[in-house]
């Protein structure tokens, strides 16, 4: 009885270590570059990694950011995903950049449906990729709102709503 009870808080300690263990998911390489892009606009940072519940685990949102219009009283809020497209195939990583807004765009609509969200993308990958005619057309049909940036300047160039 005293081994099984011991066992068992052996294993309950090292349930717990596994969870306080997990880590949180990689930044994507312009995580930085883009909260600094957002805040020179004039954004206020309120969450970096932002939790979102959803399929019976947790995803995660880069940045979650809030801006105040002076001709307005209400606030504008976004929530940013910032996607490289490092990757071998531009198009590979366009579909799971999709994937993952749908999934966030869902769940957001859930928890916090009155916040926007964003795909940010580099300059130079906006004017190689997102400038062809299926592309738009696509961006325009699932209606995704794009914050294109300059890596190299560390500024929002575009918003695409």
């Amino acid at each position: 009885m005293i081994i099984e009870i011991v066992e068992n808080n052996f294993s309950i300690a090292n349930r717990k270590l596994q969870i306080e263990n997990k880590k949180m998911p990689a930044k994507d390489i312009y995580h930085d570059t883009v909260k600094k892009a957002l805040i020179k606009d004039g954004w206020k940072i309120t969450a970096e990694n932002f939790q979102l519940p959803w399929g019976g685990t947790q995803t995660y949102i880069d940045i979650i950011a809030d801006k105040l219009f002076v001709a307005e009283k209400d606030g504008r809020k976004i929530a940013v995903e910032v996607k490289s497209f490092v990757g071998k195939s531009t198009i590979t990583e366009f579909q799971k950049a999709l994937g993952q807004i749908i999934i966030y765009r869902f769940a957001m609509g859930k928890k916090e449906p009155e916040r926007e969200l964003v795909l940010a993308v580099d300059l130079t990958v906006y004017n190689e990729f997102f400038v062809n005619p299926d592309v738009i057309e696509l961006i325009e049909g699932e209606n995704l709102k794009i914050i294109v940036f300059d890596r190299f300047k560390e500024v929002i160039v575009r918003w695409i709503n």
